[in-house]
């Protein structure tokens, strides 16, 4: 276990310990999941790949169950050993970033189902070739959160934090200009309209990934920082 963990070790009972890093470890088993299920939903949209979209659909139901397993193991935890203090916080976290995680699978399996609904209306892989660069942001803001949250990193987390502002940029640009694109020709508002379908689904994925980041926040200085200014907090 990480020296920088923010939960004592050495419980009067080993199998405590235990049964925390187990449960922490399923955590990160089931981000890794999820990271793969995103990328390989944004890949299957850039590259046309219906085969590899239909695959993230069919494994969405493994991340709605590790969920389902991860919570009902804290459930029992918070019933049989009433963790106190940072013990407490370290399973309100996991109880809270695998909910977050889940959703996350959720917007990768919509990813999916699209290209799949879009190869059947006639849709050539070009239509999201614009999707890219913001895939790109998401899925290295998602594999950032997981590390701050593997590390218990509070930098890590403030620095992921910060990057939703860039996904945020780039996801009203490219708003901005499908909007454009449907003024400018009506024909393209079916088509348009599909990917912004998309390009909100991504969006979303950076919102999940920001609150991870603030479950790393609160479990290391015990401080709810949702809705506040992360530079502020640390001056205070």
């Amino acid at each position: 276990m990480n020296s920088n963990e923010p939960h004592v070790t050495g419980h009067i009972s080993k199998r405590f310990d235990q049964e925390l890093e187990e449960i922490r470890n399923q955590v990160l088993s089931m981000g890794g999941l999820v990271e793969t299920q995103v990328n390989n939903g944004i890949k299957a949209l850039i590259e046309s790949d219906s085969a590899l979209a239909a695959k993230v659909v069919k494994k969405d139901h493994k991340v709605n169950r590790m969920e389902v397993d991860i919570d009902e193991q804290c459930v029992q935890i918070l019933a049989r050993r009433q963790p106190a203090a940072s013990d407490l916080r370290l399973l309100v976290a996991i109880i809270k970033t695998i909910t977050d995680l889940e959703r996350i699978g959720d917007q990768a399996e919509k990813l999916g189902r699209h290209q799949l609904e879009l190869t059947d209306a006639g849709f050539s892989s070009d239509t999201f070739v614009q999707l890219e660069r913001l895939g790109e942001l998401v899925s290295k803001m998602l594999h950032d959160s997981l590390d701050a949250f593997a590390r218990m990193s509070v930098e890590d987390a403030k620095q992921t934090h910060a990057m939703d502002k860039k996904v945020n940029k780039e996801f009203d640009g490219l708003t901005r200009q499908l909007i454009t694109h449907m003024m400018e020709d009506p024909r393209t508002i079916k088509q348009a309209l599909r990917v912004s379908w998309n390009i909100r689904a991504l969006e979303r994925i950076g919102d999940h990934a920001k609150n991870i980041c603030e479950y790393v926040i609160y479990l290391v200085l015990g401080k709810n920082v949702r809705h506040l200014d992360l530079d502020a907090v640390e001056e205070d």
